[in-house]
């Protein structure tokens, strides 16, 4: 028998108050507290924090608290990544970010979501889908990203969009649910 940490990586509806999963929360809120309460000029702990919780993080990588997430060991953040302040990740299925992409301040992705039926949601369960988005993505404020999108390389996300569905690559989206404002240039290919 799956254990709920399981059904939850799986995507598969678990309950969030189990026990092990409360510790793990705990364990990432005990790390986001030191993150967030850190001096501007306290980098290394900063730095040692967010290796600690998160699975992968790339060179060049940063952060302005406070940031917010659920376990962390579902976030794997590429090279030149950079969120501004009040950003939330609620990770609990994989948010995989790319190289080179910036969020503006209190951008918000969710990995979590809840059942449609009343009946299920009652009974708390939940579950998530995955995240990911591609290189050189730039989300502009307030956005925010629902479970299972998949953000294509160089697009935009432009500011208090809700990203419903899959964005493609090359292009701005904006609205709520946002969609396609323009497709953007693609990048020359140098011979």
């Amino acid at each position: 028998m799956k254990t709920e940490k399981e059904k939850m990586l799986a995507g598969e509806l678990y309950l969030a108050s189990d026990r092990e999963l409360s510790q793990e929360r705990l364990h990432a809120r005990m790390l986001l507290k030191k993150l967030n309460d850190s001096a501007p000029d306290e980098l290394l702990l900063r730095q040692q924090v967010m290796e600690q919780l998160f699975r992968k993080i790339g060179k060049d990588f940063g952060i302005e608290p406070p940031f917010f997430c659920d376990y962390g060991y579902n976030i794997e953040v590429g090279d030149q990544v950079f969120f501004n302040f009040n950003c939330t990740l609620l990770d609990v299925c994989p948010i995989t970010i790319g190289n080179r992409c910036l969020f503006g301040p209190n951008v918000q992705i969710y990995a979590a979501t809840h059942p449609l039926e009343s009946s299920i949601r009652g009974s708390l369960l939940e579950f998530g889908q995955p995240v990911r988005i591609g290189d050189d993505v730039w989300v502009g404020g307030g956005a925010i990203i629902c479970p299972g999108v998949h953000i294509g390389s160089r697009s935009i996300i432009a500011a208090g969009a809700v990203v419903t569905k899959e964005v493609p690559s090359d292009v701005l989206v904006g609205g709520n649910p946002a969609r396609i404002i323009k497709n953007l240039d693609k990048p020359r290919q140098q011979t």
